[in-house]
């Protein structure tokens, strides 16, 4: 796993908290996210920073491996449709995704063990910073 710092709103580790209570540690990543969740460091909704990823955030990120550049609104698997620009929190990406900062790297085990390096270069629209 990684040790940089995230941070989430209390908001969305309630609801991701009750997401993971429902789904069961059978699904691949669970674990992880939860360990994340219990790690993080856990802001008011009114005041997370607006360069961090919150849930339905919009974010571009890069994999530092490939250099390839993403942009992808993390949703919550409910969100999820046919819209190629989603990734659920549930999936690996999404669960690296959550709660880091601009310019925050992070090193993210892949179920089979290969592991993904991930920067994130910006935060395009976070619900959190449309209510101020």
């Amino acid at each position: 796993m990684n040790q940089t710092a995230i941070t989430v709103s209390e908001r969305d580790y309630e609801r991701i908290d009750a997401l993971l209570d429902k789904t069961g540690d059978n699904v691949p990543g669970i674990r992880e996210l939860r360990a994340e969740l219990e790690r993080s460091d856990v802001l008011p909704s009114e005041q997370m920073p607006v360069d961090v990823v919150t849930m339905n955030s919009t974010v571009v990120f890069e994999n530092i491996a490939t250099g390839k550049r993403f942009e992808l609104a993390l949703v919550y698997p409910h969100d999820m449709d046919a819209n190629p620009g989603k990734v659920s929190i549930l999936a690996p990406v999404g669960s690296a995704l959550l709660g880091l900062a601009v310019d925050q790297t992070i090193q993210w085990q892949m179920p089979g063990g290969n592991a993904l390096e991930l920067r994130v270069l910006e935060v395009r629209d976070q619900p959190e910073a449309r209510q101020r």
